[in-house]
């Protein structure tokens, strides 16, 4: 088993003087910028649990065909089963394995093959955080079927995202109501009364460090520095943040936007591209300015921003379900899975593996059972 918290830069025909984990990323079947190196490597670097991170490597003879980072967790749910899981720290907001175009089940194979040789993967493994129409998904349930391994969808909901092939303008009169377009121009009518407003999109590599300071300033002046959540308030958490953009501007896959009155920073955006698509990743707002709905106003610039840039085919809000501010503006929906999956074994290793994959199942079903009889 191939397992490193980073794969070593190497010389390859398709890459020269780049990391296999590169290539995979430039290749990958499906887009998950939370798992491309720039992101996955800062959060490995700089937040708690990256150091119990393993990076499981599906191979082709040399060619990397998949990466799948995993942790133990000592729970699953409210359940003191443990099992493996891939990693979703508090800012990863998509789980989608890398694997290469055309290698997807190969990748998969590998994988569970994998775990079930590795005497440390107790349980089962579970995995959170994918598209059910994505190509993991896919690869889960054919491989799971071709080999005759249990496995089970345990949890489903949507969120909002963006897909479409209007322009900005007619989106946003199809999608949102009349009333609340109006309500949005006057709103900027009369910010735009108090001073100079201005909306940037970065370009410049070299002005990234102080968007990145203007950022972090500006979460933590609202709710989330009162409450302790900003990224600012930890600072292995502002490090990883600074870290993942600056890794990303290199690597082009930073989309940063922001609004300034008077030449201060008043909302901020901050998306990360990958293959054709982008995530949604944080939003910052001055919040003594909240009657003018800075959120919305900068959502309505990125909507201008994506759906002119021909590069970016879409973009995953990462939101919650059932978002109030932005499920009104967005009219696509993406729909995201949690699956668990049997592993095998040896021996007493096995039949451990088994038990909690029957137990967990079994749990659950009785409390589907009994929450229907309510």
């Amino acid at each position: 088993m191939d397992m490193a918290f980073h794969p070593s830069p190497s010389e390859t025909a398709d890459a020269p003087c780049a990391t296999p984990w590169d290539a995979l990323a430039r290749d990958a079947a499906e887009a998950n910028a939370f798992y491309a190196p720039d992101m996955l490597g800062a959060a490995i670097d700089h937040l708690p649990g990256g150091q119990h991170v393993r990076l499981i490597e599906a191979r082709d003879g040399t060619m990397l065909i998949g990466l799948l980072p995993v942790t133990l967790q000592p729970r699953h749910g409210r359940l003191p089963i443990g099992c493996v899981g891939n990693w979703m720290h508090a800012h990863c907001f998509f789980g989608a394995p890398m694997l290469r175009r055309g290698h997807e089940a190969a990748a998969w194979r590998s994988f569970l093959a994998q775990l079930d040789a590795a005497p440390w993967a107790h349980g089962f493994l579970h995995m959170e955080g994918l598209d059910a129409a994505g190509a993991n998904a896919a690869a889960i349930e054919a491989v799971c079927v071709e080999q005759r391994r249990g496995w089970r969808e345990i949890h489903r909901y949507e969120r909002a995202m963006l897909r479409s092939e209007l322009s900005a303008g007619a989106y946003w009169e199809t999608h949102v109501r009349s009333k609340k377009r109006k309500e949005l121009r006057r709103l900027q009518k009369r910010m735009a009364e108090m001073g100079a407003v201005e909306t940037r999109l970065l370009h410049d590599p070299a002005d990234l460090p102080a968007w990145c300071e203007d950022f972090l300033t500006l979460e933590a002046s609202g709710w989330k520095g009162q409450e302790g959540t900003a990224l600012r308030c930890k600072p292995e958490e502002a490090a990883f943040f600074r870290a993942a953009c600056a890794a990303a501007c290199d690597a082009e896959r930073l989309h940063m936007l922001r609004i300034d009155l008077d030449g201060r920073a008043i909302a901020m955006l901050v998306n990360f591209r990958h293959g054709d698509g982008a995530f949604s990743f944080k939003i910052a707002i001055d919040e003594e300015l909240g009657r003018f709905s800075p959120g919305v106003l900068i959502e309505i610039a990125n909507l201008h921003a994506v759906q002119g840039d021909p590069t970016i085919g879409w973009m995953d809000s990462c939101a919650a379900p059932d978002h109030p501010m932005i499920d009104s503006l967005w009219a696509e929906r993406r729909t995201i899975v949690q699956y668990r999956i049997a592993l095998r074994g040896k021996g007493m290793m096995r039949l451990q593996r088994a038990a909690a994959f029957a137990a967990a199942n079994g749990v659950e079903t009785l409390a589907h059972h009994l929450k229907g009889q309510r």
